[in-house]
Parts: C-alpha cells; sequence; structure tokens
C-alpha cells in the first residue's frame, strides 16, 4: 500500500476517511481509501488549515504511523522554491539527489528513529542514495518532469536570504523546501522505499529579479494539487512492492 505524503494547499481528500494511529511518538490522523482501484494512505504533514508550520511537525510520528499501518512505501509530495533561474514555474520537478546535511528535526535534534540508548533495532542508515530508484522510475514516467535535479531541505520556517540560496546554489542545489529531507530519512530507517515528487511553484529568494507575483504563486499551488492528486490515481505499485535498496547496520 502506497503513502502519500502532502504539504501546502493540500490537506483533505473527500474520497478518503480518518483513519487515528497511535504510535510511541505521539497520535498521528491518517487519511485512508481507495483511489485508482487500489488501497492508499494519504498523510497531511500541515494538517488542515495549515495547523502546523514545519517545525511543529512531528516527522518520527508521522512515519512511524505509516508503517504500523501497512505502507510498503512513501511518496512526499512537496511545492518547492527554484534556484535555477533557467527553469520554468508550474511543473512537476525531477529529483535525483537530496541534500541535507544538517540530519536535524525541527527541534533541533537528531533526524533518527533511534531515539533511547540500547533500543531494540537500533542501528546506522547506509544509504547509497535516499530514494527509491525503482519509485522514481513509476513517477517519472508519469510526470515526464524536466528538468531533473538535487532537492536541498532548508530548516525553516522563515525563508532563506539571499546569501543563504547563493550557498545552496554553490553545493548543487537546485530547489527547496521544508520538510523532505526528514521524511526521507526517517523512512529509510524504517526500510520503507520513499521518493520525493516535487512541484515548482515560485524561485527563491535572489533568482529572479523580481519575487514571484502572489497570485502566480497561488495559481501554481493549485496546479500542483491537480498533479499530486493524479499521482495518487496513477501511480502503481507492481505485484511483489518496491524494493528496499538501502542496508541499516543494526546491533541487535
Amino acid at each position: 500500500m502506497l503513502a502519500f505524503i502532502t504539504g501546502s494547499g493540500f490537506y483533505e481528500h473527500d474520497e478518503l476517511e480518518t483513519l487515528n494511529v497511535s504510535t510511541s511518538f505521539g497520535e498521528v490522523a491518517l487519511l485512508k481509501g481507495v483511489i485508482g482501484g487500489r488501497e492508499i494512505l494519504m498523510l497531511s504533514r500541515h494538517g488542515s488549515g495549515h495547523k502546523q508550520l514545519p517545525h511543529h511537525i512531528n516527522h518520527r510520528a508521522n512515519l512511524a504511523a505509516l508503517k504500523q499501518a501497512g505502507v510498503t512505501a512513501v511518496i512526499s509530495c512537496s511545492v518547492c522554491g527554484i534556484l535555477n533561474a533557467d527553469w520554468d514555474l508550474g511543473t512537476p520537478l525531477g529529483t535525483n539527489d537530496i541534500y541535507f546535511p544538517e540530519n536535524r528535526l525541527g527541534d533541533g535534534s537528531a533526524c533518527s528513529m533511534f531515539t533511547t540508548p540500547g533500543e531494540t533495532g537500533r542501528g546506522h542508515l547506509l544509504a547509497g542514495s535516499l530514494l527509491n530508484s525503482e519509485l522514481g522510475v513509476a513517477i517519472q514516467k508519469l510526470s515526464q518532469a524536466t528538468p531533473q535535479g538535487v532537492y536541498g531541505q532548508v530548516l525553516g520556517p522563515r525563508f532563506n536570504t539571499k546569501s543563504e540560496i547563493k550557498s545552496l546554489q554553490a553545493s548543487g542545489v537546485e530547489f527547496i523546501s521544508q520538510t523532505c529531507g526528514p521524511e526521507a530519512v526517517l523512512a529509510n530507517e524504517l526500510e520503507l522505499p520513499y521518493a520525493l515528487s516535487a512541484f515548482g511553484i515560485d524561485y527563491a529568494n535572489g533568482v529572479s529579479n523580481t519575487p514571484t507575483p502572489l497570485e502566480i504563486l497561488q495559481g501554481n499551488l493549485e496546479k500542483s494539487k491537480s498533479w499530486f492528486m493524479r499521482l495518487m490515481e496513477n501511480l502503481q505499485e507492481p505485484e511483489k512492492g518496491f524494493s528496499f535498496e538501502n542496508f541499516i547496520y543494526r546491533f541487535d
């Protein structure tokens, strides 16, 4: 069963019903139902009305709830700011790598499911990539997303200064948001295949000579929701499922 984590502008779905899940990290409200002929789960990371800013999100509880609910792969849907002035707005973006060197959650703690010394299953994630190649190909076939590039996780909740954007550009980052880095790490620690479906809605600070007009940003938010809903309706999981491609070195 696939899970879709949705973000800004996409908080509910009329065809899905609430499923409350209790985890050791907290309670999580998921949405569950049949879309496109198969059962899926949806998780609104910000909650109805964008209740939770990025630093309020309980990423550990969210990913633990998805795992407990029987999810076999996770797709993060995220609207993003673009750092490459040559790229067009209002289209899906292909993701070929994730830049998240801080490996920190919004509260400053280490981004890991392994929070207790000596806990069963603790270990080190060894990842050639945080992005699952099979799942990425399946998304790419539907979106035909061009261009493709590196996603950068920024901590927020404020937006970045021009000098910070330049630093990210120098590191090879081409689009950013404030939520997907932790989701990628935690999904992998739970051995869940993970992919990111991004959508460019504005240019980051200083990338364009003038800021993206509000009406264009809002229009692109609507376009992004349409794309993410189409992804939910059409992305199919192979009969054997998507294979987890990384490894966790465990100590018990």
